[in-house]
């Protein structure tokens, strides 16, 4: 900057405000500097201004997941809520930095302004893990007791509710609820499932699956066949659950939904268009982004936020 100054013969602080495109200089400076730039290769160092200013300009966004060939990151989570914090994000003037939890101790995470973290992981051990960088940090997932981070979430107890009322409602008595109680969310949903039930009576199935992938929720229905369990609906806490659920009774000769009626979760594309399509509920994943990324750039500029629940949608199709 300083040969700049010495070239087109200003200051040194004339040269930052004609590159910064200030209208503290005339238009006429500003171009004779900017294409003297140019034409001399100069470029800005952006990681030693943000190192000066104390300020990376930068989000590290940390996927609480193990990508599979049975549960690839394709699905909606996390690409929905990802296309929602990067639009948020980006308009505001931040880079995304994008990683997974196993290589979540990069320097660039540890040089971020703020962290979000999708998926707490079981009994918040992810958030524990990266509260321990001291960077601000909002969660997606389910408020836990005595919290103090900021959470933003769907309302899972709701969810849970929905789907107990619509299996009353069509004179089911003998549901199921298969999914891992031990995730935050699953668990929320379960108990919002219980406790509607336990209003009109009714004691559901728990079959524990901890992964969320057609391969569990065939074995869920198998192995509630082979003890002679009595059943007549299944909630599963994800729609591959669910798609895997009416796999397994479809090779039983069961007839979905005149026999079992089955509702999932998350409304994905490949549950709204298989044979047949499933009812599901839905979370607003693009709004969630967009909150998540709201709420940590509140917490990086000093300004307040709080955690927020988003409502859910039960949505029925044909199953």
């Amino acid at each position: 900057m300083a040969d700049l100054a010495r070239l087109a013969g200003t200051s040194k602080i004339t040269v930052s405000r004609a590159l910064a495109d200030s209208s503290l200089v005339n238009a006429r400076t500003r171009e004779r500097i900017q294409t003297l730039a140019r034409e001399q290769g100069y470029k800005l160092n952006i990681s030693a201004r943000n190192l000066r200013l104390r300020h990376s300009r930068t989000v590290g966004v940390i996927v609480e997941m193990r990508p599979s060939d049975a549960r690839p990151m394709l699905d909606p989570y996390p690409l929905n809520l990802l296309g929602g914090i990067t639009q948020a994000l980006t308009t505001a003037g931040y880079s995304v930095l994008l990683t997974t939890r196993q290589d979540a101790n990069a320097t660039a995470i540890h040089a971020a302004d703020g962290l979000i973290l999708l998926g707490q992981g079981v009994h918040q051990d992810a958030v524990r893990r990266f509260d321990k960088l001291g960077l601000p940090m909002v969660v997606w997932g389910a408020p836990a007791d005595h919290d103090s981070h900021i959470v933003v979430g769907s309302d899972n107890r709701q969810g849970g509710q929905l789907v107990a009322e619509h299996f009353a409602r069509i004179g089911r008595r003998h549901p199921v609820f298969v999914g891992p109680p031990g995730h935050p969310e699953i668990l929320d949903r379960l108990n919002g499932f219980v406790d509607a039930l336990a209003r009109m009576g009714i004691k559901p199935l728990l079959m524990r699956r901890d992964d969320f992938t057609m391969a569990a929720g065939i074995d869920a229905v198998r192995s509630l066949v082979a003890r002679g369990a009595k059943f007549d609906a299944i909630f599963a806490s994800s729609d591959l659950l669910a798609l895997g659920a009416i796999s397994a009774l479809k090779d039983l000769g069961v007839d979905v939904p005149r026999a079992v009626s089955i509702v999932g979760y998350d409304d994905t594309p490949l549950g709204a268009t298989f044979l047949p399509n499933i009812s599901t509920v839905r979370q607003d994943w693009q709004a969630g982004g967009v909150l998540l990324a709201e709420k940590v750039l509140d917490l990086i500029e000093g300004r307040p936020a709080q955690t927020e629940t988003l409502p859910v949608e039960l949505i029925l199709r044909a199953t």
